[in-house]
């Protein structure tokens, strides 16, 4: 499939996702996302992981995750990062979330998502790619349609992808964190119907309400 027809693949399925997603009420929402966080508190890879990223959900469309970023918040042996859009050259970065008050404080930023500053109580916030800073165990992400062949499919402008790439093939040579991604029931497809190319990243396990699908298996829970 030329490169052509997979962008073009990709849109469609991004709109005709974005249209399902809007029938979505908030309570099914939010009860979908209480059940999928609580998987992921469960998870012996999550209680293991000492350094983690968390994205920070938009209002709809998405696993809601501000349960679960106070979780990590909350647990002294757990730093979390969460993603910054703030570089000007259009990369992502993963920054430190200290606490609850800085959550709070957060102003809203692109599709409402909460926009960490650059700087915290006068100083520079952490970043992942700070040489001081310990590996990304982990790395919760978010998408618009997943598939059971641990496919993602994101909202087009890379930001995961390249980020992935770089943190990995850096001069550091950063072990790869694990990949775990949060879905709606709604979100996820038969294998093989996310349209993947060679610089799309494979997750290692995806977290619905029902299901935790892994490479080796799909688990119903």
């Amino acid at each position: 499939m030329s490169i052509t027809v997979l962008k073009s693949a990709k849109k469609a399925l991004r709109t005709s996702m974005g249209n399902k997603l809007r029938d979505l009420t908030q309570s099914d929402l939010q009860s979908q996302s209480e059940a999928i966080v609580a998987k992921v508190v469960a998870l012996p890879a999550f209680k293991r992981s000492k350094t983690v990223s968390c994205y920070l959900s938009m209002p709809t469309g998405e696993v809601q995750t501000t349960a679960l970023v106070s979780n990590i918040l909350a647990d002294n042996g757990k730093k979390l990062f969460v993603p910054s859009l703030a570089s000007k050259d259009g990369h992502m970065d993963f920054v430190r979330l200290y606490d609850d008050d800085d959550l709070r404080a957060l102003p809203a930023g692109l599709w409402g998502i909460p926009e960490p500053p650059a700087e915290w109580s006068s100083g520079k916030r952490q970043s992942v790619s700070d040489v001081s800073c310990e590996d990304l165990d982990l790395i919760i992400l978010p998408g618009v349609a997943f598939d059971s062949s641990l496919s993602r499919l994101g909202h087009g402008k890379g930001y995961y992808d390249r980020f992935i790439s770089s943190y990995v093939n850096n001069a550091a040579k950063r072990p790869r964190p694990l990949l775990v991604a949060l879905s709606l029931q709604q979100q996820l497809l038969e294998a093989g119907q996310v349209p993947m190319t060679d610089h799309d990243w494979k997750l290692d396990m995806i977290i619905t309400p029902k299901d935790i699908i892994t490479q080796e298996d799909l688990v119903i829970v």
